[in-house]
């Protein structure tokens, strides 16, 4: 592509992010067009849809790595709720260890295969593209950004053996989730409690370690400042924010977590160092454990109490806080559902996390229907109720798995040179820091408004979502065009696109419209494309409708109209 071409492109991208700041939603849902095999559509269900398309397509980006015509289809079939239901009915299709396992037979500095290496991302993306449990998958990736235990520490199968721990209590009980949490392997190395021990004169080189004690409170579970029911922060008399603990509590609760190590077994192999994929046990020699009286936001821990007995009396008390609900009622509904809800839909959750109608505290499968269901959640269902403070940027993994999807690939796709068909801003489960991607208190620049995921909105960011179709492609020397073997060998349907784009810009667009844009394309992106695909020198061979398709859903889907889910 010459210089001109590209600067054309980008020309239009600029004008389209400056016409979405402005506006140019539409102002009433309308059906896709009529099936058609170059449109790709699916047929009407028999019975009346209890959904509309454009309600059902909003509903899938919430519940699922991206819509697709099955699940649209299904949704509008089923209804909301049935189809949650369902989703909760599934069985637990948890990501294999056994291969992960393979990493044993290579030494603790040894250089890895690349396909061993990202066996965890890959089969992650793979589930994230075409698994049916889409719910449990989508609560999994949520999680996953705020009960942190990166993959930059400790060894794969350690990793793999995190995430199903995640998927496992994706639909389970928020505290039983901490406490398997508290003793995991990984998590263990990852924020070191596996480190954690008392001063003693018989064991000299030991030291507390006060990590996963710190992040424990203010990460998983309560937060720095006091909230209201609601969320919002309480303030003292003179309108200073309180504090949930103090320092002396994080040394506290670092005491109590103190005696955790791993089984010991003769003849382990090097890198499986960390026991991987088996939890963490007391130990049982007295110098390693701080078995005295302790005091914990007020708390007491009698002294002579057990390793497990303070563990589970630790998270029963962060349980019964009153920080605990509208802390991770917030964060759920920032990664579902949107990024800055109000006050009154976190109290709603709230209420549902402390009580599912049972008496029963943390239920999540209680929790994640409240925020779907919630009619702040509801009411972009149809554009004319949205409010200016609904939906969420789409990060960058969710961005690239909802194309995927769109185009009905069958697994994660792979680049020309053998990477993984995801933006290198986000790769999953490789957070910097315990503190994710973007923290959910970021703000959007110049607004007072939430907006954590725009903190990777970057120069490169874009640049690798106008280009990851583009990168799985390659160069034919013979008949100067693009081949997309990567897109094929991963089931994507690309002959789809090309007859489509071969057809007309008009059924082309009906075709991005439906699949990516809930069948309501906005009129100026779907003008642009028309501009631009009836332009005598496009931006691609224009004796190449497979690069032209291919480089049309790039731009369109790299355009705000997509990159923010309402």
């Amino acid at each position: 592509m010459t210089h001109h071409r590209i600067a054309n492109v980008a020309a239009v991208v600029l004008s389209c992010l400056l016409v979405a700041c402005g506006g140019g939603e539409p102002t009433a849902p309308e059906s896709p067009a009529a099936p058609s095999p170059s449109a790709g559509q699916v047929a009407a269900p028999a019975a009346a849809p209890k959904v509309s398309f454009y309600a059902a397509s909003r509903f899938a980006e919430q519940v699922s790595f991206g819509a697709t015509p099955s699940l649209v289809a299904e949704i509008q079939a089923k209804g909301y709720e049935k189809w949650i239901d369902d989703q909760f009915a599934l069985p637990l299709t948890s990501i294999d260890i056994k291969p992960a396992e393979a990493i044993y037979a290579y030494g603790q500095n040894a250089q890895v295969p690349q396909e061993l290496g990202t066996y965890l991302e890959r089969e992650f993306g793979n589930r994230a593209v075409s698994g049916n449990d889409q719910l449990r998958l989508r609560v999994t990736w949520s999680l996953s950004q705020f009960v942190v235990a990166a993959a930059t520490k400790g060894e794969l199968p350690g990793w793999v053996n995190w995430t199903n721990l995640l998927h496992r209590h994706a639909f389970g009980r928020y505290g039983e989730l901490l406490r398997e949490a508290s003793v995991d392997s990984h998590m263990g190395t990852y924020l070191d409690n596996d480190q954690n021990r008392p001063k003693s004169a018989e064991c000299q080189h030991c030291a507390p370690n006060e990590n996963y004690a710190r992040e424990l409170m203010q990460l998983f579970t309560v937060g720095v400042l006091k909230l209201n029911a609601d969320g919002t922060p309480q303030r003292d008399s003179r309108g200073r924010f309180l504090e949930t603990y103090t320092q002396a509590d994080v040394e506290e609760l670092a005491r109590v977590l103190t005696g955790w190590t791993r089984e010991y077994v003769p003849g382990r192999p090097q890198r499986n160092w960390g026991n991987w994929g088996q939890p963490m046990i007391p130990s049982t020699w007295p110098p390693e454990r701080d078995a005295g009286r302790k005091v914990v936001m007020g708390t007491v821990f009698p002294a002579g109490q057990s390793t497990e007995k303070d563990l589970d009396d630790a998270i029963a008390l962060l349980m019964a806080h009153p920080n605990v609900a509208p802390f991770v009622s917030l964060r759920l509904i920032q990664h579902l559902v949107k990024s800055d809800p109000s006050p009154a839909y976190i109290a709603r959750v709230g209420a549902k996390f402390r009580d599912n109608g049972k008496g029963v505290a943390g239920d999540l499968k209680a929790v994640v229907k409240a925020v779907l269901l919630d009619a702040e959640a509801r009411r972009g269902d149809n554009p004319n109720g949205a409010s200016a403070a609904d939906g969420k940027f789409r990060e960058p993994f969710l961005h690239n798995m909802a194309m995927w999807r769109g185009l009905n690939c069958t697994k994660l796709p792979r680049t020309n040179w053998g990477g993984l068909g995801f933006s290198g801003t986000q790769q999953p489960f490789r957070q910097s820091s315990v503190f994710s991607f973007y923290a959910p208190t970021d703000r959007a620049p110049g607004s007072n408004l939430l907006a954590p995921e725009q903190r990777l909105l970057t120069a490169e960011d874009i640049r690798n979502r106008l280009g990851l179709l583009e990168w799985s492609s390659v160069w034919d020397n013979q008949t100067n065009t693009r081949r997309y073997p990567d897109l094929e060998a991963a089931g994507c349907n690309v002959e789809q696109w090309r007859a489509a784009f071969v057809n007309s810009p008009r059924v082309f667009n009906d075709l991005l419209s439906a699949r990516f844009f809930r069948g309501v394309m906005p009129p100026t992106l779907r003008s642009n494309i028309e501009q631009i695909m009836r332009e005598p020198w496009p931006p691609w061979n224009k004796d190449d409708p497979f690069e032209g398709a291919m480089r049309m859903i790039g731009f369109a889907l790299a355009t705000p109209y997509f990159g923010v889910s309402k």
